[in-house]
């Protein structure tokens, strides 16, 4: 095996091309369902799982992928120290199956190697565009039109359905600014996404897609930063009452929201001053809230701390955190050497959109801790990796 600051690769030679075809056809069913069910997505990943193992057995090599998933797999440890010493270890053992997850990252960089690596991506932004026009026939037929009730497309959740449409804004963005053919289809789209993001009135994932498209304005020229306020301003003119409100909203000490969260905030301090090394546990945060709430605090309990880093250090202990770190800066740096090199440009702004939007926001919602999120947000930062494999064909500067 050999490893550099960017992926760790085994080359070897495929002899097995029906199974080849038929984990390629499950990876696209499954990178499909994200944004339509999970349930469907686990079946689909499972068998892709499945299907691809057979394949290593078959060729007899080992597993490779790029060297993030070194501290993503040493995150996952730590996740495993905490729940052994968690206030309920059984339920936080149970909690942390969602690590399996991680396997998406060998998988995708071994099936979607090459030119494979742009079809997922039209996969993606093309669910994509059907899932926002689906959220906006929720909210203009459905009524699905007030905080009580949001769009939330075919998901189950409209804070999953927000983070999902920031990610694939992403993908679409990239495409845009630094694609140099295939262009036609993420610009008549784009409106859409945008569009339906806007109506869940998801704060965190408004903040993390504008930062993100801000960056890849910002790679592709400085100059074009202007654009972005330009577009924002625009867009609040001609938004609906609703939406105008949630945006001022952020900006307003007295919402209720924004009073809770600083309560969350000083809940997971508390947390980690009480258990600075494991944490309270994986899945711990509510079971133990009540006893770490501050009077002011709104809401009697919360399911997460509305915070990744804050939520890992409360619930896995610093040591997590900084390991968590050590997974984003690794990541950051490969994208960012990536697209420096101008290798598969593209795909490595998808990636780097994708982690700032991730990190972005993240500071108001737990989206690490989502499946969904976290398959897609996996798929879209191992994708630049994978169309770059020696054993695969080079991928076209189009996604």
């Amino acid at each position: 095996m050999t490893s550099n600051a960017t992926t760790m690769t085994v080359p070897h030679t495929r002899t097995t091309p029906g199974l080849d075809r038929v984990a390629i056809a499950l990876l696209l069913g499954f990178v499909a369902s994200l944004q339509v069910s999970i349930a469907l997505a686990n079946v689909l990943l499972a068998g892709t799982l499945m299907t691809w193992a057979a394949m290593l057995v078959r060729d007899r090599v080992r597993p490779s992928a790029p060297a993030f998933l070194i501290p993503l797999l040493a995150y996952g440890a730590m996740t495993l120290v905490s729940a052994a010493f968690s206030v309920d270890p059984l339920t936080s053992v149970i909690d942390s199956k969602q690590l399996v997850l991680f396997a998406v990252v060998p998988a995708v960089y071994d099936l979607a190697r090459g030119r494979r690596a742009a079809t997922v991506i039209d996969v993606i932004v093309t669910v994509g565009a059907a899932s926002a026009a689906f959220g906006i026939i929720q909210y203009g037929m459905l009524h699905y039109d007030s905080l009580r009730l949001r769009p939330q497309g075919a998901l189950t959740h409209y804070m999953t359905y927000s983070g999902v449409l920031m990610l694939v804004i992403c993908a679409a963005m990239a495409r845009l600014v630094f694609g140099s053919r295939d262009r036609i289809w993420p610009a008549l789209v784009m409106p859409a996404l945008v569009v339906a993001l806007a109506l869940t009135l998801s704060r965190n994932a408004w903040v993390g897609a504008c930062v993100a498209v801000g960056l890849l304005l910002v790679l592709k020229d400085l100059r074009l930063s202007a654009v972005l306020p330009v577009a924002i301003a625009v867009m609040f003119a001609m938004a609906p009452d609703g939406i105008t409100s949630r945006m001022m909203s952020m900006f307003d000490a007295t919402d209720p929201s924004n009073q809770d969260r600083l309560a969350m905030a000083e809940v997971g301090v508390r947390m980690i001053g009480s258990d600075p090394l494991t944490g309270v546990g994986p899945n711990m945060v509510p079971r133990v809230y009540e006893a770490y709430r501050p009077d002011y605090a709104v809401n009697a309990s919360n399911p997460h701390l509305h915070n990744v880093p804050l939520q890992i250090a409360a619930e896995r202990g610093l040591p997590a955190l900084a390991v968590w770190l050590w997974f984003i800066v690794a990541l950051s740096l490969g994208l960012f050497r990536l697209f420096r090199q101008g290798q598969g440009r593209v795909l490595a702004a998808t990636g780097l959109a994708a982690v700032v939007a991730m990190l972005a926001a993240g500071m108001f919602e737990y989206n690490f801790g989502d499946s969904e999120f976290l398959m897609l947000f996996l798929v879209l930062v191992t994708l630049p990796f994978a169309a770059l494999r020696t054993d695969g064909a080079p991928a076209p500067d189009r996604a």
